[in-house]
């Protein structure tokens, strides 16, 4: 989720950031577009009374100095004139020693420098026809200051927009998350599903999310259903060929054979492979039981019933030990563990003598499982061909090895690794080292 924010926010970032210079930009230009067209009006009204006060003398044109403006008097004073004629032309007392910069056209103009100062001007130039003669006169303004104040409402503005921006950037991270929190509920509730803590999803949920969560526990229905569905059919299977394989075994052990010992051999070997097949499928089904998928492996809780079964199907004279830590749990599918143990332990009560052992340590790196037996083990030299890829112990010497090509398959498939040492109970130890596996990873909000 924290990468949908990210983006989310940097998105809005971007998008805020493009319009609010855009719009700072053309707020800035027109502020000053305004601004300088109310300065024009005042250098305007200076223009013309400027014009008035040049009345007609004994010598031609004069400039009534009593109806100037006293900061044209002042030196640089930030208000000059010049006013050009025929005859020659008037300059404001303001300018001193200084030129004013002469537009070539009649209008307003900024940012004119007055040389040899650091004012900038604000310059009207206009056109008049008076007493028979052109006039030009050429008004300015000093816009050094009005710039300076300018600059200061800009930066203001700046710090003003950026508050802002950082505070919608908040308001929108708290919208996003208040948004996105249904994701995080569905999430979880995933994971909890993985783990098994759940068999669906809740369906309070927004209108949006309604028809993934419809199709999500949709799907989860028909897979637990076709689950049920197959484990009722196994043990309906397993359950109607009973009958019909002890009626062909006790064939095989009558008399009408007796003339064929070698066809009544190979007849009650099949047929006791095929039993001890059919009785294994239906403990797993057993052991399997009503579990949600993904439930992981609790040995306090599944490791006295996996017993107890044990017991039932082998004895009560075999002494079965467990040396397991108190509330160890297995990070692994509940069912994929049962039918590992349930085939290794099954194997080893097979061809114990007295006693089975079952030990999990969780290590530094992993978990390591030992399961020993008293039996008679199996020799060194056959011990790779019952490890063998498609190998199988009872398919060649009958007794043990049987499941230990689908065990080998699971432990594979998690990246551990299996092995078939000596056992100090005299028998064989079956040793399984497992590597950590890390908790299912949570998306950072």
């Amino acid at each position: 989720m924290r990468s949908i924010q990210r983006r989310l926010s940097l998105g809005l970032v971007s998008v805020l950031l493009i319009i609010g210079l855009v719009l700072a930009q053309i707020s800035l230009w027109l502020f000053e577009v305004g601004l300088q067209r109310y300065l024009e009006s005042g250098l305007r009204n200076d223009s013309e009374l400027l014009l008035v006060a040049i009345v007609r003398g004994p010598n031609g044109l004069q400039l009534d100095e009593h109806r100037l403006s006293p900061g044209y008097q002042r030196p640089y004073s930030g208000h000059y004139f010049r006013i050009d004629f025929d005859g020659g032309h008037w300059r404001s007392r303001s300018l001193w020693d200084l030129e004013l910069p002469q537009p070539e056209q009649p209008g307003l103009h900024a940012d004119l420098k007055l040389e040899k100062s650091r004012q900038s001007l604000l310059v009207l130039h206009s056109e008049y026809r008076k007493f028979g003669q052109k006039i030009s006169i050429t008004v300015a303004q000093d816009y050094s200051p009005v710039k300076a104040s300018f600059a200061l409402v800009q930066r203001i503005g700046l710090a003003l927009g950026l508050a802002g921006l950082i505070l919608i950037l908040v308001l929108q991270r708290m919208t996003v998350r208040r948004a996105l929190r249904p994701l995080d509920t569905a999430r979880e509730q995933i994971q909890q599903l993985q783990q098994g803590q759940r068999s669906q999803l809740d369906e309070q949920v927004p209108l949006e999310l309604e028809p993934l969560v419809a199709q999500i526990n949709h799907l989860l229905a028909h897979t637990e259903d076709s689950l049920k569905r197959s484990r009722n059919a196994l043990g309906n299977l397993g359950h109607a060929l009973k009958t019909p394989l002890a009626v062909l075994l006790s064939l095989a052990e009558g008399q009408k054979l007796e003339a064929h010992p070698q066809l009544r051999a190979t007849l009650r070997e099949q047929l006791t492979q095929i039993q001890q097949r059919l009785e294994r499928e239906l403990n797993r089904a057993r052991l399997s039981g009503d579990a949600l998928p993904g439930v992981r492996f609790e040995a306090d809780v599944e490791l006295p019933g996996l017993f107890s079964t044990l017991r039932m199907v082998h004895g009560e004279h075999l002494e079965l030990n467990n040396h397991v830590t108190p509330g160890l749990v297995l990070p692994w599918d509940r069912e994929d563990i049962l039918e590992m143990l349930g085939n290794l332990l099954d194997n080893a009560c097979k061809w114990a003598d007295s006693s089975v052992c079952l030990c999990i340590t969780q290590e530094e790196n992993g978990f390591c499982l030992l399961i020993d037996d008293d039996g008679p083990g199996i020799p060194v030299e056959r011990r790779e061909d019952v490890l063998g890829r498609g190998n199988r112990l009872d398919e060649q010497v009958t007794g043990h090895g049987l499941g230990l090509g689908i065990v080998k398959d699971i432990v594979e498939s998690w990246g551990g690794r299996i092995q078939l040492l000596e056992s100090p109970l005299g028998g064989l130890q079956v040793r399984i080292d497992l590597p950590e596996r890390q908790a299912l990873s949570q998306s950072p909000v």
